[in-house]
């Protein structure tokens, strides 16, 4: 209990109700009522008195808050006269002073803190901003900064800071601000907490020296006392802290918005028994923080976000509860990022008559969703607008650039594309990934963006005709790679013994896993040819991945690419190409199950074609009809098909054609109950393909003519015949087909009355089948090795 404050009091500063209350402490303390300033403050120090002293300083914080005015300042000029530097912290009559201190809101202006074997002063314990109103999610960081803050976890002579990091608008200093309450609930700051805002993304951040100077006057250093050079207000405000730790207990500093080190290390204090909890946009390791990196909420986080903060405006608003898919729809839009979730709140909020899916519409329909992610007060591109302006020029084009990449995560091999180096700028890229523009991907030396800084970069990059052509540039290097890249994969799964060893890729096991990585990116840059600029390499990049999809069984995709590759050559003015679009889009149409559409686009191809003069590609997409004819249930018009495409590719000679339409003629004999005419066309193109050397057609051939084989009673051939195509699968790696293999040949086992090699084959397709990433499949096998089930 400070003297000087029971003096003032006790000489009238405060008129007698300041009397009457030193009076009542007295006796509060165990003393007389006429007990000196002195005896009666070592009194209250002592433990046994803490809850008396805390009620009394209560009632002297309402005398000094109450009427009439200028009582406060009474006090504390009357402190200052009998214990200069007591009350200077007091001015203009009323609050504290916070001149030079920086918060995000309002804070108590005066107030009377009673602590154990503290003193009764006017200070910013009460400088923590409220709670983050809607807070939700966070538990595992909230648990991390705890465990940062537990006075319990301090080691011998450190002071243990933690450090949130994160994106603009990703949350931290809520998540700052609701651990801080949360620490004190549990008691672990007696000392109180100081809360600066150090503005460090603005043009003019605060500086380490006005950050201290702030501090100071809130730890109670009048302005006229403070010292003259940094490093001597350095070494008072840690002389300040220790002995507050030692009087009153520790205190946490919490410096939101920095955006270096440098902002920071001064601010740090001397006695382990405090805390710092630091925010920055940029990670900070150099401060030997505990890091804790945020990234977006969680779908269910966000969603019980809009739901929380929209009741907080009205109890009895029901739009995001009643609408729940509309509203996860909405939580995506806003990338999950608490500062859009909390404007879309907002947008709800102030108009209460409009539904959630007429926001969704006009997010989504927007040309730049960031127009619409403002409330007139927050925006969602005035947050990344300050981390952007901050970058050297080197790290904002790549940003800009990573901005118009193909699919959500980029491989390095892109980005240098992007920049038109020979390897990606490392250096940058980990500038922005410390900063958290981008982020690493699931992959090592992958990275994405978060959608909306994705939507920030290209507007950007759309408002100046300069930046729109580095990037249109960028495309074209990047659309470059791929058509390099997915030919030389696709060579490589063309290939067989006999012909040109492919350069760049060992085998097909390196090849598939160049595609399969660049995958979203290769299916998005596709869809590039929609503008005339990349249309061409566009449609020649679409030619180069079917066979991968098909391979690999991603026909959605295939769908994507091969329709966005039919618009493309459309642009171009190639026939040619238009006619292998619609043949490729008919190719895809059927394996995803759309067959009368398939044979409507094969249908077109033929005819474009044929117009062309090009006979390979008109037996080609003869041939194609055939299977989705018979895809379709219409065995016999297949038949035809194939015939007709049979006769063209021996007319121009072209032998491997030949023997994948025999193959598939024999497909159509069979289901149109030729049999024997069906085993005769497997046999012609199962020796064709070993003519040309297509062992892995070959297999193809073995499997079909097991099929025919089977269904003429030769179940022991049929046997045979699987086993040898079962042995290409394997060498191929071709799980699929290895899987329908092994099912047929189970059923060919069931046949013979063999039930125990049946299920065994069954087992062994259903592993297949998952290894192809076709569990429908994999699960009918499963059913099938269990036998049927028992009768009940």
């Amino acid at each position: 209990m400070e003297t000087a404050l029971l003096t003032a009091l006790a000489e009238g500063a405060g008129g007698d109700g300041g009397r009457r209350a030193v009076e009542e402490l007295a006796r509060a303390v165990g003393l007389d009522a006429g007990a000196s300033a002195r005896d009666i403050a070592k009194a209250a120090a002592e433990p046994a008195r803490r809850e008396a002293v805390r009620e009394w300083g209560e009632a002297v914080a309402g005398l000094l808050a109450a009427e009439p005015p200028g009582v406060a300042g009474a006090v504390a000029r009357a402190m200052e006269r009998s214990a200069p530097g007591s009350g200077s912290s007091w001015y203009g009559g009323d609050h504290t002073d916070f001149r030079g201190g920086l918060f995000l809101r309002e804070v108590i202006g005066v107030q009377v803190v009673m602590q154990e074997g503290g003193a009764a002063v006017p200070e910013v314990v009460a400088g923590l901003p409220p709670r983050p109103a809607g807070f939700t999610g966070r538990e595992r960081e909230t648990g991390d900064l705890l465990r940062a803050l537990d006075p319990a976890g301090t080691r011998s002579g450190v002071t243990l800071v933690a450090a949130v990091s994160g994106l603009g608008g990703i949350g931290k200093t809520a998540l700052a601000v609701e651990t801080a309450h949360l620490a004190r609930e549990r008691g672990w700051f007696s000392g109180g907490v100081l809360f600066l805002d150090l503005h460090g993304y603005d043009p003019e951040p605060v500086t380490a020296d006005r950050g201290l100077q702030a501090l100071l006057r809130a730890l109670g250093t009048p302005p006229e006392h403070l010292p003259t050079t940094t490093d001597e207000r350095a070494a008072l405000y840690r002389s300040m802290l220790a002995a507050r730790a030692h009087e009153r207990g520790p205190v946490l500093i919490l410096a939101d918005n920095a955006s270096s080190p440098d902002q920071v290390r001064p601010l740090l204090p001397g006695d382990p028994r405090h805390r710092v909890l630091v925010t920055s946009r940029d990670r900070l390791p150099q401060l030997g923080a505990r890091l804790v990196p945020l990234d977006q909420l969680g779908p269910g986080e966000a969603y019980e976000l809009l739901d929380r903060a929209l009741r907080l405006a009205d109890p009895h608003d029901r739009r995001v509860a009643d609408d729940p898919g509309t509203a996860e729809r909405l939580a995506a839009l806003c990338g999950h990022l608490p500062l859009a979730l909390q404007i879309a709140v907002a947008l709800l909020a102030e108009d209460p008559g409009k539904p959630v899916a007429e926001l969704v519409a006009e997010l989504a329909e927007s040309h730049d969703r960031l127009d619409h992610l403002d409330d007139g007060e927050r925006s969602v591109r005035a947050a990344f607008e300050l981390s952007y302006r901050r970058l050297p020029p080197e790290q904002a084009r790549l940003l800009r650039l990573l901005a118009l990449a193909p699919g959500p995560e980029v491989s390095d091999e892109v980005v240098a594309a992007l920049v038109g180096a020979a390897g990606p700028p490392v250096r940058a890229q980990k500038a922005l990934a410390r900063a958290h523009l981008v982020e690493r991907g699931r992959e090592r030396g992958s990275w994405r963006l978060h959608d909306l800084v994705r939507v920030f970069g290209a507007g950007v990059v759309a408002g100046d005709a300069g930046l729109r052509e580095e990037g249109d540039a960028a495309r074209e290097r990047v659309l470059a790679l791929y058509v390099r890249g997915a030919g030389a994969a696709d060579d490589r799964l063309h290939w067989f013994p006999g012909r040109r060893e492919p350069e760049r890729f060992g085998d097909r096991g390196e090849a598939l896993a160049w595609v399969d990585r660049e995958r979203a990116g290769l299916v998005a840059a596709v869809g590039w040819g929609r503008e005339e600029r990349f249309a061409g390499a566009a449609v020649l990049l679409a030619l180069r991945l079917g066979a991968y999809l098909e391979w690999r069984r991603h026909f959605d995709d295939w769908t994507t690419v091969a329709e966005a590759a039919r618009e493309a050559a459309r642009l171009t003015g190639r026939r040619l190409d238009e006619a292998t679009a619609w043949d490729n889009l008919g190719s895809a149409l059927r394996e995803a199950g759309r067959a009368e559409e398939a044979v409507d686009a094969h249908t077109r191809a033929r005819h474009l074609y044929r117009d062309a003069g090009e006979r390979d590609g008109e037996a080609t997409a003869w041939d194609n009809l055939g299977l989705a004819l018979r895809e379709a249930g219409r065995a016999g018009e297949a038949v035809d098909a194939h015939t007709r495409a049979c006769d063209l590719s021996r007319a121009t000679g072209d032998r491997h054609g030949e023997a994948s339409v025999w193959n598939h003629l024999g497909s159509a004999l069979r289901e149109a109950g030729r049999v024997e005419e069906a085993v005769d066309a497997h046999t012609r193109a199962r020796d064709l393909f070993q003519a040309t050397g297509d062992r892995h057609y070959e297999g193809r051939a073995w499997h079909n003519l097991g099929l025919a084989l089977q269904e003429a009673g030769q179940v022991e051939e049929a046997v045979e015949a699987y086993g040898r195509d079962l042995e290409i699968c394997r060498e191929f790696e071709d799980w699929y087909g290895a899987g329908q293999t092994l099912d047929n040949l189970a059923l060919a086992h069931e046949l013979a009355d063999h039930p125990d090699d049946a299920a065994a084959a069954w087992l062994q397709a259903a592993e297949a089948f998952t290894r192809a990433n076709a569990p429908a499949r994999a699960a009918q096998a499963r059913t099938r090795a269990a036998g049927p089930a028992p009768p009940p």
